[in-house]
């Protein structure tokens, strides 16, 4: 069926739910999606009762989790199987008869549906219904609820239990929630339409219940929704960024205007998907994004004026949502500002009343729409620090007439258009199309609750601001731009792998806390009873928690007290998952709030018991005054909110904390605080504010900063004036007011504290010998300008905290070397880990553990080319020498980040004095990393001894293979070490390994032969070279059938008179070769030195199979090639060793896949290095065998296999380890390209 007519026949079925039964109603809606069957059951009736009695007798739901009480009816609707399918389809789809034995096989699925009593439910609650009636059967049931006028679609996914084979787990329920029955969301027709049996089939094939609930799932994936609304969204904004014109100034952090203006563009896109949120909350209206009404209520919509933003957008921005709304009391405080300079940048005030054909009308559109607060919608236009009657305009929120703003209509309702984006994403001749945002957003459904691991609705939530804004701000940065823009996915931590390292920190940290002691070592987690029980409660569950009442006070105590730090925030992605799982946590440990409540209670009483020691009576008396308001706020917030709202405000307010580079980063971490919070408020039109709580103010809780480079201060300081102890005090009251702090009036005043304090507090450390240009920053960083990035980090100073963190926790900027040259020197003098070849996120490392707590715990995913690079070195020796245990593990199927090219691990790391018992805990994983099932993953421990040791060159430590040697190689590897002892000996001890010929200008020096005939160069200075491994066929090269010779010339122009050979040069000279770095530093530029030619060479650069091709006299390399002088009588043995699958081993452990295409590159020192068998020990002549082609690793062959044996019989291995030395090859080399081939089959 057409998908056009398909989509009107699913919303006729959706409008029949408004009369009729539901069992019709459903069935017929199921039946035009293309679900029939005829197995049915002949119910009497469709009561709770009877639905328990025909399918719940064994009471395997629980009641109260599945709210019976909410229950209207229940109807069984079909069953359907393999022939069902087969029959209605006319046999277009046929399922496979004989599946075999497969617990993960499903032969049927039910459909139910289920009438509710009420309009409204949580899509936790529709969850917990599905998750319990699941319970009742063998085989997957889906639902379909009815409630109010809508309709939700329930589906659970279920896998086998690891401990009862006859039951199954359920795991995450995924919804359709809230489709209206009368007039469907177009989001809700389109994922209703490819859910259609056909639609499914022509997408996916499938033959079989299994593949049938995998096209389901994958169908349903969020992740392919974001990925789509990414793609709309980034044509929009880069076409947007060359539309729009926004006032410039260069000041602060952004001199470049395109910078600015791309920023400015995405704090446009930022603001406009959070009111889209608020708008699903039912807090703004719809009709502020209708075309039509838009049109009825502003003068002119011409495409190309930009009235649309300037007096709809702005005036939503910042004179509704950031001005409190009128009451009887202010019945004027939303209203447009005065004519002339009356009301000059008081940026609260409507604007732009010419716009509009009726003013007033457009007044009593805004007036329903809470205001919210929170700084999001703070104009950014502000007065100049040293001229307050010049404004710098950022916004442009202004109805002068010289104000250049302009962000044209048609961005906002376009038509789809073509574009030409082939500059932006490098690409020629392709075609773009883009429509107008408002257009784009009304394509999808948006929901404003995040999705957990449990639960999931089929829609847009709030973590897609953190994909799409984080992708967005790479592409405008400078070092990642042209990255960005080519890939999807590459700058945001997935769900999956955050939700594990936030359990694992919290796990480790928790488990300090119970075990009473502050150095328990994280590396033993898995195995103690304290580790076990924490694992039950952070996992989704139905169990009660397994603690006594004494221990739930201390883990409550321990979640109040709890600090955590993400060094290089981002969008947010692991602040949020640390607000998430503690929120969760909470609900279990204390599930009405009552200890958690006295625990901010308590905190302000403290606080009041100290304020009573106030001298002046004056200012005792109105300090206590305003904290016990604080204590009614504290009881408001819990009395008059969903619960989660209290629990997820004090851990805002206490807990968690960001930092990052940019200021709009931070600003996105803190809306999506925002949604979260506005999430769990109960609306209530009789309150003040619709009974919206304002939010609060983030902006000491997320900062704009340099985390790499900390403030100088005094290195001794024995007697520290306590005056300054007391206005830090005082500063940090000021800005815990400030958090909570509702108006601007009262903001400004709590700010203007803030900046008093400041100057005096550097006054006073000036005094105190700190260095003038370290109390200068202090005093000038102003914690809430959106605009400037401060250019340290000072946690006592910006959080004050002065003990250190307990969790720091991230994704560090993956920024290449070369990238960082103006950084170096500062980084040389500050960090132990400095090499001049380590990339940015070495140091973020070395950071993280500086700022943590004396036992804190570190987590962070990162590249895994430290673990076995030269560069990775000086990190590995610091983490032996100043943490306490380690578990670093990795995933050998999937890249953690969907399009970035790049291999990673996640490491956790407890800080502290290592002892005797300090060891890491090495994981792979099979499938995913943090998959629960043991039988997934690979575990190898060494104690910090046994690894020093290994490490250790000439009494120095040297750096070692851990990501080869402990987490990619298979089990053989340790029993090849075993019986190789007296044979296997490092490659750079029995030859040396050079890096072939960089000639540093390839078109001079490599000449194929129409060149040497145009030049008729001498034989005597051309030497044969191979310049590409794919000039190679076979191991043993004939240098005849070489496309190149090398120009190898090492005499002066004297002696080279009257040659081609110097004719050649001068032509070289006039095409500026001689000039170029490499050629320039040489004596004779053209001399590449003298060199003895090789017999040996291996590639720099591997695919699934590394060969040491062999040229019996010799022949140079280019710079793809290592090359490896031997004595002559033992190359062929050495060319045997290093063919052979033993060496393929070695080379696949050792070699880094962070290349492109999943390509192993391995550099000389790494070459070196590598393990192989004595050649010594090697019986071989019979180099004939090097003339085979056939020694693709993935397929062994016969020459192959006959090479191996000579090996292997010299090491004495078994057949079953000889099988074991090729199925650990194949497994490193398939999972190495299939990382690779997955990252492609997703850009």
């Amino acid at each position: 069926m057409h998908q056009t007519h398909l989509r009107t026949d699913i919303q006729h079925a959706l409008n029949g739910f408004a009369d009729g039964e539901l069992y019709k109603n459903a069935t017929h809606l199921l039946n035009v999606l293309g679900y029939q069957s005829q197995r049915t059951l002949n119910r009497t009736e469709n009561t709770v009762a009877a639905f328990l009695e025909d399918f719940d007798r064994h009471k395997r739901m629980n009641r109260q989790k599945a709210l019976l009480h909410e229950w209207h009816t229940a109807d069984f609707l079909f069953q359907l199987t393999a022939a069902e399918i087969t029959q209605h389809t006319q046999e277009t789809i046929v399922f496979h008869e004989d599946e075999g034995v497969d617990d993960t096989i499903y032969y049927s699925y039910l459909f139910l549906a289920i009438k509710l009593k009420g309009d409204v439910y949580s899509r936790t609650a529709l969850a917990s219904i599905a998750r319990e009636i699941n319970k009742c059967y063998a085989m997957p049931a889906l639902l379909i609820f009815q409630h109010g006028h809508a309709l939700t679609f329930a589906i659970i996914n279920r896998r086998p239990s690891q401990r009862d084979g006859d039951r199954d787990v359920l795991e995450k329920v995924t919804l359709i929630k809230d489709i209206d029955i009368v007039n469907p969301h177009r989001a809700h027709l389109d994922i209703l339409a490819e859910l259609s049996l056909d639609a499914l089939y022509q997408q996916h094939g499938f033959t079989s219940f299994l593949e049938l609930h995998q096209a389901w799932q994958q169908t349903l994936d969020t992740s392919e929704l974001n990925r789509r609304f990414f793609k709309e969204i980034a044509d929009w904004y880069f076409w947007a960024v060359s539309q729009v014109t926004f006032p410039f100034t260069s000041v602060g952090t952004v001199s470049n205007r395109a910078v600015h203006n791309a920023t400015c563009v995405i704090r446009l896109i930022t603001r406009l998907i959070f009111v889209w949120f608020l708008k699903e909350k039912g807090l703004v209206p719809h009709t502020l994004f209708d075309e039509d009404n838009i049109a009825a209520l502003l003068r002119d919509v011409d495409p190309q004026e930009s009235t649309y933003y300037k007096a709809i957008l702005q005036n939503l921005f910042f004179a509704t949502l950031n001005q409190e709304m009128n009451t009887p009391e202010k019945p004027n405080n939303r209203k447009f500002r005065g004519e002339g300079r009356q009301h000059y940048n008081i940026t609260s005030l409507y604007r732009y009343k010419r716009y509009f054909r009726d003013p007033e009308a457009a007044l009593r559109l805004f007036e329903t729409i809470p205001f919210l607060n929170g700084g999001l919608f703070e104009c950014l236009d502000k007065p100049a620090p040293d001229d307050a009657k010049t404004i710098l305009r950022i916004d442009g929120f202004s109805d002068r007439d010289d104000n250049p703003l302009s962000v044209p209509n048609e961005l906002f309702f376009s038509e789809p258009q073509a574009v030409n984006l082939n500059a932006v994403y490098d690409t020629k001749n392709s075609r773009y199309t883009v429509r107008g945002l408002i257009h784009i957003l009304n394509r999808y459904k948006f929901t404003i609750a995040e999705n957990t691991p449990i639960e999931q609705e089929v829609a847009l939530d709030p973590e897609l601001l953190g994909q799409v804004f984080e992708n967005l701000l790479a592409a405008y940065n400078p070092e990642t731009d042209t990255t960005a823009r080519k890939q999807t996915g590459s700058f945001y931590t997935p769900r999956e792998v955050v939700n594990y390292m936030v359990d694992e920190s919290l796990i480790a940290y928790l488990q300090n806390a119970l075990a009473g002691r502050s150095d328990f070592p994280i590396a033993t987690s898995d195995s103690t009873v304290i580790g076990t029980k924490l694992r039950h409660l952070l996992s989704y569950n139905d169990e009660p928690h397994q603690f006594t009442d004494t221990e739930t006070q201390q883990l409550i105590n321990a979640i109040d007290t709890l600090k955590i730090l993400d060094p290089a925030c981002g969008s947010g992605a692991f602040p949020m998952g640390i607000l998430h799982k503690l929120v969760f946590l909470l609900s279990k440990l204390d599930p009405r709030n009552a200890q958690w409540r006295q625990r901010q209670i308590d905190r302000v009483q403290n606080t009041i018991t100290e304020a009573e020691k106030i001298d002046d009576s004056v200012i005792r008396e109105s300090t206590i005054d305003e904290l016990e308001g604080e204590i009614e706020n504290i009881n408001e917030a819990f009395e008059r909110n969903e619960l989660d709202y209290g629990r997820k405000l004090y851990l805002i307010e206490n807990c968690i904390y960001g930092v990052d580079i940019q200021p709009i980063a931070t600003q996105i971490a803190k809306l999506r605080f925002f949604i979260s919070l506005i999430v769990e408020q109960k609306i209530d039109d009789t309150r003040e504010n619709r009974g919206v709580r304002p939010l609060p103010n983030l902006e000491t809780k997320f900062v704009a900063a340099n985390t790499l480079l900390d403030i100088e201060k005094p290195e001794q300081m024995l007697l520290r004036n306590p005056e300054i102890d007391s206005k830090e005090t005082a500063l940090a009251e000021v800005r815990r007011r400030h958090f909570t702090a509702r108006t601007p009036r009262t903001k400004e005043r709590y700010r203007k504290q803030d900046a008093d304090l400041r100057a005096e507090i550097s006054a006073m450390l000036q005094r105190d010998g700190f260095p003038s240009e370290t109390t200068e920053k202090i005093a000038n960083w102003d914690p809430y300008d959106q605009n400037a990035t401060a250019d340290f980090f000072d946690p006592e100073w910006m959080f004050g905290i002065t003990d250190g963190f307990d969790v720091v926790i991230g994704n560090p900027p993956y920024v290449r070397q070369e990238k960082i040259k103006r950084l170096k020197p500062t980084l040389k003098k500050r960090y132990t880990c400095y090499t001049g070849a380590a990339d940015l996120y070495v140091y973020f490392y070395e950071r993280g553990l500086q700022l943590l707590s004396p036992n804190g715990i570190h987590t962070f995913i990162c590249s895994n080319s430290w673990l076995d690079v030269n560069y990775g070195a000086p990190l590995q020796k610091y983490l032996l020498d100043n943490t306490a245990g380690a578990v670093i593990c990795h995933s050998e199927a999937e890249r953690e980040f969907e399009s970035a090219d790049i291999n990673t691990i996640v490491s956790i790391l407890q800080n502290g004095t290592p002892d005797a018992d300090s060891h890491i805990r090495f994981l792979t994983f099979k499938t995913f990393i943090g998959d629960p099932d043991i039988e997934s993953r690979r575990e190898r421990t060494r104690t910090y001894t046994e690894l020093k040791q290994s490490g250790t060159r000439e009494n120095k430590y040297a750096g070692d293979k851990w990501g080869g040697k402990y987490l990619r190689a298979p089990d053989i590897y340790w029993t090849l070490l075993e019986k190789g002892k007296d044979k296997l000996v490092r490659l750079g001890d029995v030859a040396e390994v050079r890096r072939g010929f960089t000639t540093g200008a390839n078109e001079f020096f490599y000449l194929d032969a129409e060149r040497i005939r145009e030049w008729g160069i001498e034989a005597e200075f051309l030497k044969p070279v191979i310049k590409s491994p794919r000039e190679c066929k076979s191991i043993r090269v004939d240098p005849s059938q070489l496309q190149f010779k090398l120009f190898m010339c090492h005499a002066d122009r004297a002696v080279l008179a009257d040659t081609a050979a110097l004719d050649y040069i001068e032509w070289g000279e006039s095409q500026g070769y001689h000039q170029r770095p490499s050629c320039r530093g040489r004596p004779r530029w053209w001399d590449l030195g003298q060199r003895e030619m090789p017999s040996l060479s291996f590639n720099y650069l591997i695919s699934s199979t590394a060969r040491t091709l062999y040229t019996q006299n010799g022949c140079y390399t280019s710079d793809n090639f290592q090359e490896i002088h031997i004595d002559s009588d033992l190359t062929l043995p050495l060319c045997a060793s290093l063919n052979s699958s033993l060496f393929q081993l070695m080379v696949n452990m050792a070699g880094r896949s962070n290349f492109g295409g999943g390509l192993l590159k391995i550099q000389t020192y790494e070459v070196s290095e590598l393990l192989c068998l004595d050649p010594k020990t090697v019986a071989f002549e019979n180099e004939t065998i090097f003339a085979s082609t056939a020694w693709e690793m993935l397929d062994p062959s016969d020459d192959r296999r006959a090479l191996d044996a000579i090996i292997f019989d010299a090491l004495r291995l078994t057949q079953g380890e000889r099988d074991g030395v090729y199925e650990a090859v194949v497994n490193l080399v398939e999972s190495r390209l299939r990382k690779a081939r997955s990252l492609k089959g997703k850009g």
